[in-house]
């Protein structure tokens, strides 16, 4: 057994645990036994933290939703133009979920469940956040004659969403989340084209 630790390293250690076991199993599946083991504390030192497996959860997607989008803010800050920082924040995302394969399984579990949880509140804030970022994106694009002013921006940015779900999908039927990485070059591409081409 671990050492005692302070609160909220033990939480996030507990919740980093988590999205460890959701890399090879359904959330639906793992238990508050699972994640004890994995950590090395007794189901009673879980609790003790969360009360509920599905508050581990909710721990766990409002740290990727902080998290994802920090790293996507600061991929789009750093590029010199929008079109780049699309590019930019399209290769974040796919790194994260190469370096983070849990996240999807939870993400994909919890969007399956007919109720409204409050894990799909953090994805869908996550989704909404993210969407602004690509609206201000593809508009700083037109605005600055990167992409024609006939470009539909919102089925743009449905789009670019809709291409990295679609890869992380593959890449978790695969079994492979790193081939991403390679696929997600070309796929990108044939986007930027399509973008440009707006009638």
């Amino acid at each position: 057994m671990q050492n005692r630790l302070p609160t909220e390293e033990r939480q996030a250690e507990i919740v980093a645990a988590a999205l460890r076991l959701a890399r090879e199993l359904s959330p639906a599946l793992i238990t508050t036994s699972d994640i004890a083991a994995a950590v090395g504390v007794t189901q009673g030192a879980v609790f003790k933290h969360f009360p509920t497996k599905d508050a581990i959860w909710l721990a766990a997607m409002a740290g990727v939703r902080e998290r994802l989008l920090l790293a996507l803010e600061q991929a789009a800050q750093a590029a010199p133009s929008p079109l780049d920082a699309l590019a930019a924040v399209f290769r974040a995302h796919v790194a994260f979920v190469v370096a983070q394969p849990g996240v999807p399984r939870l993400i994909f579990h919890e969007l399956q469940r007919p109720s409204d949880s409050p894990v799909k509140q953090e994805v869908r804030a996550l989704l909404q956040s993210y969407r602004k970022l690509l609206l201000d994106l593809l508009e700083a694009a037109v605005q600055q004659g990167q992409a024609p002013a006939t470009l539909d921006k919102a089925a743009a940015a449905t789009l670019f969403v809709g291409i990295v779900q679609g890869l992380v999908m593959q890449s978790m039927l695969s079994g492979k989340p790193a081939a991403m990485k390679a696929e997600a070059e070309r796929v990108f591409a044939l986007y930027l084209r399509g973008i440009g081409d707006a009638p």
